[in-house]
């Protein structure tokens, strides 16, 4: 089973305030780290430091989607932010990215396991394919 790990955060998020999320929405879900295939987010955040800090730390890929790749998704995600859609052209990034990079490595649909959980500066959905 695919299952992929999607994050969004703000411009210099610590790795260890996402690594602390990643974690704690795991263990809700009772799913252990090294199940995780790989993380995703939006291409804007793919030089952002804390996630490519843990993308290594995981041992993890950490693939890259843009706006309207992520955009197909609105109808399925949890929570839709105007906000984030004002900022990046998408209601959702962890959701949209989870989703959008299980079903490429799944070569069928995903669903969302963790819906979108956030903290102060990150967010946090689980998607699983096949």
């Amino acid at each position: 089973m695919i299952l992929v790990v999607g994050l969004g955060c703000q411009r210099g998020c610590d790795v260890h305030a996402l690594l602390a999320l990643f974690d704690a929405a795991l263990a809700e879900g009772g799913i252990e780290r090294q199940r995780i295939t790989a993380l995703a987010s939006i291409d804007r955040k793919q030089d952002e430091p804390g996630l490519l800090a843990l993308a290594k730390a995981l041992d993890l890929t950490l693939q890259c989607f843009s706006a309207e790749q992520l955009a197909v998704f609105e109808n399925r995600l949890s929570h839709k932010s105007k906000v984030v859609f004002a900022h990046t052209g998408c209601y959702g990034i962890a959701e949209s990215a989870a989703l959008a990079l299980a079903e490429h490595l799944g070569h069928a649909p995903a669903r969302l396991l963790i819906t979108r959980r956030k903290t102060a500066h990150a967010t946090f959905a689980l998607a699983c394919a096949g």
